[in-house]
């Protein structure tokens, strides 16, 4: 019988999407290689962590050997680099696992933003994707892992060298570590220098001396390690200790960020209930802050020992912002799915989520600029919650921040507010995917010659919250293209006429375009909101906004779509001669009314109707211009 400890090394190929990623890893010249420094310490640290949580349960797991660390060594003459930790470690499966396959969306982001030319300096994406371990390819040419999952007594080996397989076998008891794991780096040639702790020393120090596991070096293999980092927490240290220096490496460290944060919150609540918070706004938008699968970013720790970091501590709409909570009150014992019913997390959650927002208005209070930078970075999910968080949608609210017809700066909703015309009873707003475009709509033009603002809306949340519902100072939100405007209650500027009623050739000539027409449209109909374009398409009066419609239609999720209104603009020159044509040329004002109508649907971004006809009216309308 073969036994575990006779059988051969097994060889396996990489999963696909880790073999490319490893092609870009070995063949590619990135700026700054050190990112794998981080990478390997924080993925050490996070073992650890595990670790400490298990031990909870299972004390035995710690056997003689509580107190966890971190183990860098030098090793000049092999031109070798090892990480090592006493962590939670792996078994064979779990290496293959971790180590053989990515099972992350980010993995086919990465590779195409990569081969696209967007990121030449890589260690940005690296950060974002998660995809760290294998940065180890940089600077080496060939990896060993050896480990030894806690409480077990049988190792597990692993290598590769980065080129599409990888070997995975059974470790001799006597080589592996007692518990945890060892990443050993055989370093390429132009990497000499990371087998020398005089290059490296100051490197780790920077990036992960911070990292709540404290850190050794060992200058040779033979040599007394000892201690460059010991391991104290960061976020239970007072504000006034720590630098801006030592909270961006931290957040670089724990959130496998390489940016600086926009924002930083550190404290520590008292009171009903005890937490140290420290969170961060990052700088950049990570590629998958849209990711319907994508969750929060937050470390659930208690009494310093790790807990989850799939803890719901933020609503959907903060998922952006990174960093931990540490609790005092929360037990030890309690399953992670078990913290998430806890009152006492209710009660954080509830706490953090209040302070956070009260920082942003702070903060856009104080330094509007750097505000501006973080809205326009993570505003299109701020959004989200005014129609998720009914309770605090009034503060959401106050923090929004718009661009409009008023210029080209961003506005706010006081802004809006102080500028409302005599009898304007709401806050109009058009919603589209193209600023420019949007700007330039005809739906617009009657709210502009009246001065009135309207807010122009291009993420693709606004369609939903913009229409749940939602007011400011008692004014609601309305769409410029649904229903009928109210525009003539809105007084022009001093000096300018209210414009004439409808002539009865134009109002004829409406009522032909309507029967001609016949259910392509809900009703033709003379237009308020128009003052230099013929025509433009809105929704029915009961309708819902033309873009929200849209979206739900591509979406699958809306059966049938409601028929749109086509507005006439009864004082056009196009419009008044088309009305003066004799009753004999039906021909033509039949023509004219479908391509009045397909022109209504180019000018809202959508094609003509029937393509192939509407080239042949046009054909003809051109022909008998030309004919006189």
């Amino acid at each position: 019988m073969t036994t575990m400890s006779d059988a051969a090394p097994e060889t396996r190929s990489f999963e696909a999407d880790v073999s490319k990623l490893l092609h870009l890893m070995v063949h590619s010249v990135y700026s700054d290689k050190d990112v794998f420094l981080r990478e390997l310490v924080s993925n050490a640290a996070d073992a650890c962590e595990k670790l400490r949580y298990e031990a909870v349960a299972k004390p035995e797991l710690l056997g003689d050997d509580p107190r966890a660390r971190i183990t860098v060594t030098f090793d000049p003459d092999q031109r070798q680099l090892t990480v090592e930790d006493n962590g939670i470690g792996m078994s064979a499966d779990e290496m293959t696992e971790a180590l053989g396959t990515i099972a992350r969306s980010g993995t086919k982001a990465f590779m195409d933003q990569f081969a696209a030319g967007k990121d030449r300096e890589g260690s940005q994406l690296i950060g974002q994707f998660g995809v760290g371990f294998y940065s180890a390819f940089m600077v080496a040419d060939k990896v060993d892992v050896t480990s030894r999952r806690a409480g077990s007594e049988e190792a597990a080996a692993w290598s590769s060298d980065g080129l599409g397989t990888y070997t995975i076998r059974e470790a001799e008891p006597e080589t592996a570590p007692a518990r945890g794991t060892r990443v050993l780096l055989h370093l390429k040639e132009d990497a000499a220098d990371y087998a020398q702790r005089f290059s490296v020393e100051r490197k780790i120090k920077a990036q992960s001396g911070h990292v709540p596991v404290p850190i050794f070096l060992r200058e040779k293999p033979d040599a007394e390690p000892d201690q460059i980092a010991d391991g104290a927490a960061l976020w239970t240290r007072s504000k006034s200790e720590i630098s801006e220096e030592e909270y961006t490496d931290f957040y670089r460290t724990n959130a496998g960020q390489f940016d600086a944060p926009a924002l930083t919150l550190h404290y520590r609540a008292e009171g009903t209930h005890e937490y140290n918070v420290l969170a961060f706004v990052p700088k950049t938008k990570p590629f998958d802050l849209f990711d319907p699968e994508r969750t929060g970013r937050m470390k659930l720790y208690v009494r310093r020992v790790f807990i989850t970091g799939e803890a719901q501590i933020l609503p959907r709409y903060l998922r952006f912002v990174r960093g931990l909570v540490d609790s005092q009150d929360l037990p030890l014992n309690v399953s992670r799915e078990m913290i998430q019913e806890s009152p006492v997390l209710a009660a954080i959650q509830k706490g953090v989520t209040n302070r956070l927002l009260s920082e942003f208005d702070k903060l856009a209070q104080t330094d509007e600029e750097r505000y501006l930078k973080i809205w326009e970075s993570f505003g299109a999910v701020l959004k989200e919650g005014l129609y998720e968080d009914y309770a605090r949608r009034e503060t959401l609210l106050g923090l929004t921040r718009f661009k409009s017809t008023a210029g080209n700066d961003w506005r706010t909703l006081k802004d809006y507010a102080a500028g409302l015309k005599e009898n304007q009873t709401a806050i109009y707003y058009a919603v589209g995917t193209d600023l420019d475009r949007l700007a330039s709509s005809p739906q617009l033009e009657g709210f502009r010659a009246r001065g009135v603002e309207v807010l122009l809306l291009t993420d693709q949340v606004d369609s939903f919250w913009a229409s749940s519902g939602v007011d400011f100072e008692g004014k609601p939100f309305k769409s410029v293209t649904q229903g009928l405007s109210d525009l003539s209650l809105i007084p022009l500027p001093d000096g300018e006429q209210t414009a004439a009623e409808t002539s009865r050739e134009v109002a004829s000539f409406i009522d032909f375009v309507k029967e001609a027409l016949g259910d392509a449209v809900s009703d033709v109909r003379a237009s308020e909101r128009l003052t230099e374009s013929a025509v433009c398409l809105v929704a029915p009066d009961a309708g819902m906004d033309r873009q929200l419609e849209r979206l739900l239609a591509n979406a699958g999720q809306l059966a049938q779509s409601s028929k749109p209104v086509l507005e006439i603009n009864p004082r056009h020159d196009l419009v008044t001669r088309l009305s003066a044509l004799a009753d004999s040329d039906k021909d033509l004002r039949e023509d004219a009314a479908h391509l009045l109508f397909d022109e209504a649907r180019v000018a809202d971004g959508e094609l003509p109707v029937d393509p192939r006809a509407f080239s042949a009216r046009l054909g003809r309308i051109l022909l008998r211009g030309i004919a006189g």
